[in-house]
């Protein structure tokens, strides 16, 4: 069931070292150096790409708009800081780093961060950050850094 969906993320002990670049510690190097390129809140930047997903890095702090995504499910994995993901009709979750949770497509909601999150998101290409929600670019799409 989506309540099953949050879980914890892979700690370093399991992390196989001949994975990426160079294991956890290179993985964390690589996002490290692409976040601090990102000035803005609510902006994601894509970092790589898996067939047909876009992995993505973002700060978050405040409120983001209430949306949903017909189509598609959306991942949230926290790296630093805390959020939270209201779900309407459904109890909040709330996330600190190394833990992930995975909205399921169709389910509304509003990812909000009291003090500044920085996350991995995982979207097919193409995905708006802001789904549904009115006012949205839906021609936008993240840059790459």
């Amino acid at each position: 069931s989506w309540a099953n969906s949050r879980c914890s993320a892979i700690s370093a002990a399991t992390w196989p070292s001949s994975r990426g670049h160079g294991g956890e510690a290179g993985l964390r190097r690589e996002l490290a150096e692409k976040l601090a390129r990102v000035d803005e809140h609510w902006s994601p930047k894509i970092v790589g790409q898996l067939n047909d997903l876009h992995v993505k890095v973002v700060k978050l702090q405040g409120e983001f708009v209430w949306h949903e995504h017909d189509g598609t499910d959306e991942f949230f994995l926290v790296l630093t800081g805390e959020m939270t993901i209201e779900l309407e009709d459904r109890a909040d979750v709330v996330l600190g780093p190394g833990e992930f949770f995975v909205v399921p497509r169709g389910v509304r909601h509003r990812p909000v961060a009291e003090v500044e999150c920085e996350v991995v998101l995982l979207e097919p290409a193409g995905t708006i950050n802001t789904g549904d929600a009115e006012g949205s670019d839906l021609t936008a799409d993240p840059d790459w850094i």
